[in-house]
């Protein structure tokens, strides 16, 4: 796409004028082109229109103003469906799937091959298997059992059924909206693959992304919207990151932040022994009043474990959750065995999945910050909307949240401003240990130095944060101590001025290399004996 390109007769999409508006206008006056075998990047702000325009393009939603181009025909899809059955196709952030149907089922759930290649009768299962074999090995999901249930798979191995899915049948146009957010490294490079494969067939790819070094790696050029306005258009090469970052928000951001003067008292939060079976295996530490501790590890090494047993989402098989009465006090071990027990005693989960277990999103931002809250907005037991409005408008305001008002469906929210009604619902109940799991995922630059700034607010007013991150670099700019989990235990702690990337990355392995050194003496022990 590129608002200079007048050669529309070399575009394989194009697209004239193109507006949005909602209760207020969201989309203004876009014109592109996309031309075959590119990957163009689509980047801004949580809210700055990419997944508005994306919709349109995809047949999800309908322009209010301005007209589009397909291969140089007109182009105004009623549906997603009208859409794909052109070549226009969108992997979404919410996932598309049925987790109730096999992997195959979902991948062909609208040509499911019959017997005889009537069109009713019996599924051809055989057929339909080797077929979802073909498709799985594209994304890496060779090991998968294409019989196996969606429900099943974790949420990266859904995220790349979503995408082989989108790779069945003819492609013209692919959108790719944040599709690594969830994805492992490895996973990533197997997409990355597919894509170069897609470019030489000349499908043109739409890749939205707040990973700037994924956009640098793989875009030909970069498409920047701000406040629902297009306002740049440039080769990848022509710009390096912080220019990029200046362009999304409108105004220079460092990669150092001011948290502000912080008094670290006592031990607030104490976990000793913390263990369930082998996903958290006897994790002991402890977080001070006005202290950022961060958790870090690679994927699987328990960190969102750990986060569920201390808020008693899971139950335990041993060790204690201990908290300081007041400031200064030596922490006593507390009942937490639900998330009610944790609620009461002061410890809130922002969790990772916000929109399948933080948010109601057909309801109002209202309703979803008064959740944690019904003692506050409720009379004799019936919800008052005046005290609910007040509440909701008291942390829009705080938080700053984008928002029409409290009445606004909080799933028309930008994620930025969801992650921000999320964590105002606990603000509001004045919880003393703030537990964030992966609490930027998904959110643009801007949107995340205003969460790092909010949880500098919180710290200086004795609060004690617990923050769950794959970014590496996340931790190591806003924490003041980071420990690291590695096959289930925590294999170290390290202060701020004490650590490294590297000695962090290698206390991350630490965990299983010696579970294989472990296995690999076992396995030498078994020899000798069979010997």
């Amino acid at each position: 796409m590129d608002s200079t390109d007048n050669d529309a007769s070399s575009a394989v999409l194009s697209v004239t004028g193109i507006g949005k508006t909602y209760a207020e206008p969201v989309l203004s006056d876009i014109a592109l082109t996309l031309r075959a075998g590119e990957v163009l990047a689509l980047t801004g702000e949580n809210g700055a229109g990419k997944s508005t325009l994306s919709k349109i393009i995809g047949g999800l939603v309908a322009p209010t103003a301005g007209t589009m181009r397909l291969g140089g025909a007109p182009y105004a899809p009623p549906s997603r469906t009208e859409a794909e059955a052109l070549g226009v196709r969108m992997v979404m952030q919410e996932l598309n799937l049925l987790p109730t149907l096999s992997v195959a089922e979902n991948l062909f759930l609208n040509r499911l091959p019959k017997r005889g290649g009537l069109s009713f009768g019996w599924i051809d299962r055989r057929r339909l298997r080797d077929d979802a074999r073909e498709a799985m090995a594209q994304v890496g999901l060779d090991t998968i059992d294409p019989d196996t249930l969606v429900g099943e798979l974790g949420i990266g191995h859904q995220q790349m059924v979503e995408i082989a899915r989108n790779l069945i049948g003819d492609c013209r146009v692919l959108i790719l909206d944040e599709p690594t957010a969830m994805l492992t490294a490895r996973e990533v490079d197997l997409l990355f693959e597919q894509i170069d494969r897609l470019k030489a067939r000349g499908v043109a790819l739409v890749y939205i992304s707040h990973r700037l070094e994924e956009l640098a790696r793989i875009a030909g050029r970069i498409a920047v919207l701000r406040d629902g306005k297009l306002v740049h258009v440039d080769a990848m090469a022509n710009l390096t990151s912080d220019q990029i970052v200046t362009l999304m928000v409108g105004r220079e951001i460092g990669e150092r932040i001011d948290l502000g003067e912080r008094r670290i008292g006592a031990p607030l939060l104490k976990i000793d022994g913390l263990g369930r079976g082998q996903a958290v295996r006897d994790v002991s530490f402890e977080v001070r009043a006005g202290e950022i501790f961060g958790v870090s590890g690679l994927i699987g090494a328990g960190r969102t474990e750990l986060m569920r047993l201390i808020y008693g989402a899971d139950p335990k098989d041993r060790g204690t959750v201990s908290l300081a009465a007041s400031p200064g006090t030596t922490p006593v071990p507390v009942q937490v065995a639900s998330p009610a027990d944790a609620v009461r005693q002061g410890i809130a989960l922002i969790t990772e999945d916000r929109k399948g277990e933080g948010l109601l999103l057909t309801q109002p931002v209202a309703a979803n910050i008064s959740l944690g809250n019904i003692g506050r907005v409720a009379r004799h037991g019936i919800i008052d909307t005046a005290r609910e409005n007040a509440l909701a408008k008291q942390q829009i305001d705080a938080m700053r949240i984008r928002t029409s008002g409290p009445a606004q469906p909080v799933g028309e929210l930008s994620g930025g401003n969801q992650q921000k009604v999320v964590i105002g619902r606990w603000l509001a109940r004045d919880c003393k240990v703030l537990l964030f799991d992966e609490p930027t995922r998904g959110i643009d630059v801007g949107a995340k130095f205003d969460i790092y700034a909010l949880m500098g607010a919180l710290a200086r007013e004795g609060r004690a944060l617990v923050v769950v991150s794959s970014d590496l670099r996340e931790l190591m700019l806003i924490c003041d101590r980071i420990g690291v989990m590695s096959a289930g235990r925590m294999t170290g702690i390290f202060e701020r001025d004490a650590w490294s990337q590297d000695a962090l990355l290698a206390a991350a392995f630490a965990g299983y290399r010696s579970r294989e050194a472990m296995l690999a003496t076992h396995e030498s022990h078994a020899a000798g004996e069979l010997s």
